[in-house]
């Protein structure tokens, strides 16, 4: 499998950037001690789900613009009871949940119509908070994970029952779900039940390794969107079956990394605070996370927290959440992280959503 250097030369003879604001996608309340260790048992924090418009300057695949529009997650339906019932079982424990603006609603208020000006919607993976009114998108391409499909189809027991998903949720004539990637831990489903029906790689994008400057391996599966070196999709196992990862070149040496669900709380990412785990449910003191699978989790996480510099204090090696590092390379760059659910970013960048820009 080929390999792309990250970042690229300086001396690319053509450097392409994207654009990307942040988008309202609604609301829901997490309880701490389901997603971080050392939480306080009655605490609970209502936080964002976020979503994210990015513009790329390529002609888009229907015309009539002069820039592609991808929507990275549609965050929380409009109408939760267009969930499944199972589902809403399950909302009813994650109140309270705010549903406006959502990301339709966002869109207009920037001046895009969602029926018309989206080209592409990429879903970091199709937990509930997540998935949105993909109705709202009447000409997008829907563009997924391996193992997405089947997941929507069949669940993944015991944790993750069929019922709770919505088998309809996604036009099947305009959806695009990425072939198996070369990471063994992703494996779930059959290996190609969908490629060559309505599923297909995007634009014939291959995986590939994204390597420092010494060919030391940062993402063993990522995909090169664009074939330019602007956005690449990183396959980042471990949360949920399909999960995806989003980088994206929005300068000369400045990146913004999307983590989706890689984690619930950004302390996780610093190093401040844990992933939690609690009782199964399944009477046989076995321990579970939010995460399908816990140690593909944590590895994704230390393949993430390589992107970051390290800060020392009180003797304990910490990493920020956006700062320049170079990689290994020669070229310096700024790498701007970004989780889904973060509600300190929200609070702090309010002039970074659309119309305004990351």
């Amino acid at each position: 499998m080929s390999a792309i250097v990250f970042p690229p030369p300086a001396s690319a003879d053509k450097q392409v950037y994207v654009t990307i604001s942040a988008l309202e996608g609604g609301h829901l309340t997490l309880p701490e001690r389901l997603f971080v260790t050392d939480a306080d048992p009655n605490v609970k924090r209502t936080v964002p789900s976020l979503s994210f418009l990015i513009q790329h300057p390529s002609t888009p695949p229907h015309g009539g613009g002069s820039n592609t529009k991808i929507i990275f997650d549609l965050g929380i339906k409009r109408d939760l009871n267009k969930y499944m019932p199972a589902m809403q079982t399950h909302i009813a424990n994650r109140q309270p949940v705010i549903t406006s603006p959502d990301v339709a609603d966002s869109l207009r208020a920037g001046g895009l119509d969602p029926a018309k000006d989206i080209d592409y919607v990429i879903m970091s993976h199709v937990h509930w908070d997540h998935v949105g009114t993909p109705a709202d998108f009447e000409r997008a391409t829907f563009v997924v994970g391996h193992g997405t499909l089947h997941l929507l189809e069949n669940g993944a027991p015991p944790h993750y029952p069929k019922e709770i998903f919505d088998p309809q949720l996604l036009p099947r004539d305009r959806v695009w779900e990425f072939r198996e990637s070369p990471i063994p831990e992703v494996v779930f489903g059959p290996a190609d039940e969908y490629v060559g029906q309505n599923a297909a790689s995007f634009q014939g994008r291959v995986w590939r390794e994204l390597q420092t400057a010494a060919g030391e391996t940062i993402f063993p599966a990522v995909i090169d969107l664009f074939d330019d070196g602007s956005i690449y999709l990183i396959d980042s196992p471990g949360h949920l079956f399909g999960h995806m990862n989003f980088l994206a070149r929005v300068g000369s040496a400045k990146w913004i990394y999307l983590g989706g669900d890689c984690c619930h709380d950004a302390r996780i990412l610093t190093g401040e605070k844990g992933i939690a785990l609690y009782d199964d449910g399944t009477g046989t003191g076995r321990l579970r996370s939010v995460h399908v699978d816990t140690d593909v989790a944590r590895s994704t996480l230390n393949r993430i927290q390589t992107l970051l510099p390290e800060k020392k204090g009180q003797g304990t090696a910490l990493r920020r959440t956006s700062g320049t590092i170079a990689l290994g390379g020669d070229t310096p760059v700024e790498i701007e992280l970004i989780v889904a659910h973060d509600g300190s970013w929200r609070e702090k960048n309010q002039h970074r959503f659309f119309p305004g820009t990351i």
